[in-house]
């Protein structure tokens, strides 16, 4: 609560154990678990202090000078260490400590003018620091603190947007505001390609795949086996396109902080062997690219602007959501839309992959519902039991339920 600057927390195995943390006066901005789930991390207000809180010693530790950016503090991913981005004497610093004693373990200046974030890789082994979108400047350090290299793209121009880390941290993937991604090896940490986003699609190995809307859908024979309110809700589907394809470009405000152009989302798949990005300047497009190949392999154009897309964690397929009541998905043998079987208007604003790949949680704005996407006899028991969450009042609580044959959809053979 960071209006009253409390944190409470619960026991989900003993009941009747509670935790609450009171900031004080010193406020509270965010908070974060750390790895082992032992420790809880408030930053207070203005960015004055990290308190680090033990939920088994009770004891308390402060950590001074954290730096406002966007990403100021990461975990590696083994849970070892925790790196923190820092500000002293106008400079940025970067200290490097324990998880397991909360010690300072290395501690060292960074060479950035103004720290924009900082990434610890996969294998736990580098960390990656970038400056702000005013210079473009990636560093790459070891955990001693020294600079294994630098990388700069160009200069005097708005720098990085994104940046993402392969799952084996084979590859660094800077997406930057000249609308391009550049892919850095962990050898040398040179450039092995650049991928551009034209607004003339022609090439005969790329797919092109477009989202047809139907505006008047056929009705079925027995209307009593259909809600009303979506007997004339327009479906769609997907069709392949024929070289070349222009794509349509949205003029960002550029005399407006923070523009909406160049590439502000990519991300690798589990196995490393695709990438997606998306251009803000084209919100309704979507980028897939083959990293074995280093090129690109399909393009999906949408009708409404892409607000999420996420890649299944075990599989070479991502799911992605436009605002809209359909679900589309892509794997490298097509491309898929399904209209989400709820009874009134069920829009997905976000959305979630189950651990295992084989679910998603659909998100609305007062609602949600879980789309099984295998057929199996446990998914099936427990979609009769599963309801959208509507929590706009009670009395309209568990009105609109997800029907268990219309619910699941098996996209693997898709």
């Amino acid at each position: 609560m960071f209006k009253r600057g409390l944190v409470q927390v619960w026991s989900l195995e003993v009941p009747d154990w509670h935790c609450k943390i009171d900031e004080g006066s010193a406020g509270l901005s965010s908070v974060v678990w750390s790895p082992d789930g032992r420790h809880i991390l408030t930053t207070a207000d203005f960015n004055l202090r990290i308190t680090v809180w033990s939920l088994v010693t009770k004891s308390v530790s402060y950590i001074r000078y954290p730096k406002q950016c966007d990403k100021a503090l990461d975990f590696s991913k083994n849970g070892k260490f925790m790196a923190l981005a820092e500000r002293r004497d106008c400079k940025d610093h970067i200290s490097i400590f324990s998880c397991q004693a909360w010690s300072l373990v290395r501690h060292f200046e960074s060479e950035t003018d103004d720290l924009g974030g900082l990434q610890w890789s996969p294998d736990s082994r580098v960390l990656c620091v970038w400056d702000s979108c005013f210079t473009y400047k990636v560093l790459l350090y070891s955990l001693d603190g020294r600079c294994l290299s630098k990388f700069s793209a160009y200069d005097l121009a708005l720098g990085i947007k994104a940046l993402i880390w392969s799952p084996t941290s084979q590859f660094l993937a800077i997406g930057s505001y000249d609308e391009k991604v550049r892919v850095l090896n962990h050898i040398t940490w040179k450039t092995v390609a650049t991928f551009s986003h034209p607004e003339t699609i022609d090439s005969k190995t790329v797919i092109v795949y477009k989202e047809i809307e139907s505006k008047t859908p056929s009705a079925p024979v027995n209307l009593s086996d259909i809600p009303t309110s979506t007997l004339f809700t327009p479906t769609s589907k997907y069709e392949v396109q024929q070289c070349p394809v222009e794509i349509s470009i949205t003029k960002p405000a550029l005399n407006k902080a923070n523009p909406k152009i160049g590439v502000g989302s990519l991300a690798f798949s589990y196995d490393n062997k695709f990438m997606f990005t998306k251009n803000d300047n084209m919100p309704c497009v979507l980028w897939i690219w083959d990293i074995r190949k280093l090129g690109l392999c399909a393009v999906l154009l949408q009708t409404n602007p892409i607000k999420a897309v996420k890649w299944d964690p075990c599989s070479q397929r991502l799911a992605l959501c436009t605002s809209t009541n359909k679900l589309y998905m892509w794997s490298p043998s097509g491309c898929l839309s399904v209209q989400v079987p709820v009874e009134g208007t069920f829009l997905i604003h976000n959305l979630s992959w189950q651990p295992e790949g084989d679910a998603i949680l659909l998100v609305g704005k007062e609602q949600m519902c879980v789309c099984y996407l295998s057929p199996t006899a446990a998914n099936a028991s427990a979609a009769h039991n599963i309801s959208a969450i509507d929590s706009t009042q009670d009395g309209n609580k568990g009105k609109k339920e997800t029907s268990s044959t219309n619910g699941r959809r098996d996209f693997s053979q898709k």
